[in-house]
C-alpha cells in the first residue's frame, strides 16, 4: 500500500456508499453533542445541526443547566439535557443512558475552561461510549488524559493550533504531522482535509473555499464527522466523509453567495453536498 495521501474524490466515496437510512429515525444512528457555555451557546447548536444535516436521525444536546432552555428553543429538532452543576460530579440518569446507548459522542464545542473540560470528558468516558469525537477545548486538554481511560473508537479534529497543541510544537508537515498524532493517541485525525488513522492509510481532501474560514465552521465540522460516525460509518470514513462534505458545502456557498457565508448557512448546505456524490 502506498504511503501517500489518497485523494477523496466523489468515485470513492460513491464507492463506499453511506449506510441504508432504513424507514425510521432509529436506524440513523443517535448521537449526544456535550459542550457549550454562557460564553458560547452556539458552537452545540451548529454541531448539532450539522450531524442532522448529514442524516443522522436522533440528536441530544447535553449543555449546562444555565444555557439548556435556550438551547432547546434554538433548535427544537434535538433533545436536551443539562450536565451536573459540578462537573466533577459522575454522570448519572437520563444522560448517562443517553451517552451509554448513543451510537457516538461529540465533546468539546462551546466548551470555555479547560478544568471543567477535563473533568467532563472524563466523566463521559466513565460511561462508556461506543465511540467518541473530540473537537476544540477536548483537544486542549487530551494530552493531560490517560488514554487508557478513553474509549478505543476515537476520532479526533484539531484545527492547527490545537494540531501544535496535541503535538507539543508548531506544525512542520501536515502529512506526517497528522500521522503522528493519530499514533500518539491511538486514534482518527481530521486536520484541514489531511485524515489519518492509527494505520498508515491517509487521505487528502482537496475541497473548499476560502469562506470556510468563518466564526462556528469548526463546530460544522465536527457535527458533520459525528453525524456520519452517528449513522453507522467506520471512524475513518465518516472522518473523510464529514471532512469532503464541509469543504463541498463551502464551495456551493462560495460559488453562489461569494465571501461572507456564515456556519449555520454551511450547515445548511450540508445535504446538497452529500446529494452531489449521488449515494
Amino acid at each position: 500500500m502506498s504511503s501517500r495521501p489518497e485523494r477523496v474524490t466523489e468515485s470513492l466515496l460513491r464507492g463506499w456508499g453511506l449506510p441504508d437510512p432504513g424507514d425510521s429515525k432509529k436506524s440513523r444512528g443517535d448521537l449526544v453533542v456535550v459542550g457549550g457555555s454562557r460564553a458560547s451557546p452556539g458552537a452545540v447548536l451548529l454541531a448539532g445541526e450539522a450531524a442532522l444535516r448529514v442524516g443522522a436521525g436522533r440528536v441530544a444536546l447535553a449543555v449546562p443547566q444555565s444555557i439548556d432552555a435556550h438551547v432547546g428553543i434554538a433548535l427544537p429538532e434535538a433533545g436536551i439535557v443539562a450536565l451536573p452543576d459540578d462537573a466533577d460530579d459522575p454522570l448519572e440518569g437520563e444522560l448517562a443512558e443517553r451517552i451509554a446507548s448513543a451510537d457516538a459522542v461529540l465533546l468539546g464545542p462551546g466548551f470555555s475552561d479547560a478544568a471543567e473540560t477535563r473533568a467532563t470528558l472524563l466523566a463521559v468516558a466513565a460511561v462508556g461510549p461506543q465511540l467518541l469525537v473530540l473537537d476544540a477545548f477536548a483537544l486542549g486538554i487530551l494530552g493531560d488524559v490517560d488514554r487508557s481511560a478513553l474509549p478505543g473508537s476515537l476520532v479526533l479534529n484539531p484545527n492547527k493550533e490545537e494540531a501544535g497543541i496535541l503535538l507539543g510544537r508548531d506544525l512542520d508537515d501536515d502529512e506526517s504531522d497528522v500521522r503522528e498524532i493519530a499514533r500518539r493517541f491511538d486514534a482518527v485525525v481530521n486536520c484541514y482535509g489531511m485524515v489519518a488513522g492509527p494505520g498508515e492509510h491517509t487521505w487528502r481532501v482537496d475541497e473548499g473555499d476560502a469562506g470556510l474560514a468563518t466564526s462556528g465552521s469548526g463546530d460544522v465540522l465536527a457535527g458533520a464527522i459525528a453525524g456520519f460516525a452517528a449513522r453507522g460509518v467506520e471512524p475513518a470514513q465518516a472522518a473523510v466523509w464529514g471532512a469532503w462534505a464541509h469543504g463541498r458545502a463551502g464551495r456551493l456557498l462560495g460559488a453562489r453567495l461569494g465571501l461572507g457565508f456564515l456556519a449555520r448557512e454551511l450547515a445548511r448546505e450540508l445535504p446538497l453536498a452529500v446529494r452531489d456524490v449521488g449515494v
